[in-house]
């Protein structure tokens, strides 16, 4: 299935699927504002091996992201690409396109103020907005990534709650985020134990 929009704002080019015979995965994977942010483009690496991917940044995760080393099949989106595609009613919608395409998004490193806004409903970015339109009968990973003052704070254990009793997965990794190797492992896991939509 190809989105039916102009391109990203950072196009990498080239695919190669493992096995053209069967669909790969299409799996969302976004970063936010966390120092993790550093080890974003190591789990893009893990996941477009065998997946089709792109990548959602929020502004603050930019300051961590090396765009350069992300995987040249990975396109990656912005919040400054959200609206510029758009000029008429009718025009078809980033955030949505995006949340339609994919099979499952992972967010990771989560950050306190993006589970904040999760859990509040609040859309106010690129990622949030597609949060916000996500179809919950399709899986969403989430790997926090914050300090240990923040992590210890009360409201991240009611905000996880929150985004918990929407089915959420929670990758554990505390105040630290998990490892790439252990965000790619949960995910692929889970892949492996259910069948994709052919479609």
């Amino acid at each position: 299935m190809v989105m039916e929009h102009p391109g990203p704002q950072y196009t990498q080019n080239g695919k190669a699927p493992i096995n053209p015979a069967l669909r790969k995965p299409r799996i969302l994977l976004a970063a936010c504002g966390s120092v993790a942010a550093i080890k974003f483009a190591k789990i893009c690496e893990c996941f477009s091996d065998w997946a089709e991917v792109k990548a959602v940044a929020t502004p603050a995760s930019l300051r961590f992201i090396d765009i350069a080393s992300l995987p040249k099949n990975v396109d990656l989106y912005t919040d400054e690409y959200e609206w510029s595609c758009w000029e008429k009613v009718g025009d078809k919608v980033l955030h949505i396109e995006l949340s339609r395409w994919a099979d499952l998004i992972v967010i990771a490193p989560l950050s306190a103020n993006t589970l904040a806004k999760i859990a509040g409903g609040i859309s106010d970015n690129l990622l949030t907005c597609v949060v916000r339109a996500w179809d919950y009968s399709k899986p969403m990973f989430i790997a926090t990534g914050m300090n240990t003052f923040t992590w210890r704070n009360p409201f991240t254990e009611k905000h996880l709650m929150s985004v918990d009793e929407l089915g959420v997965c929670f990758i554990p990794g505390g105040d630290a985020m998990a490892e790439p190797s252990e965000i790619h492992s949960t995910v692929r896991l889970f892949l492996e134990s259910r069948p994709l939509p052919l479609n």
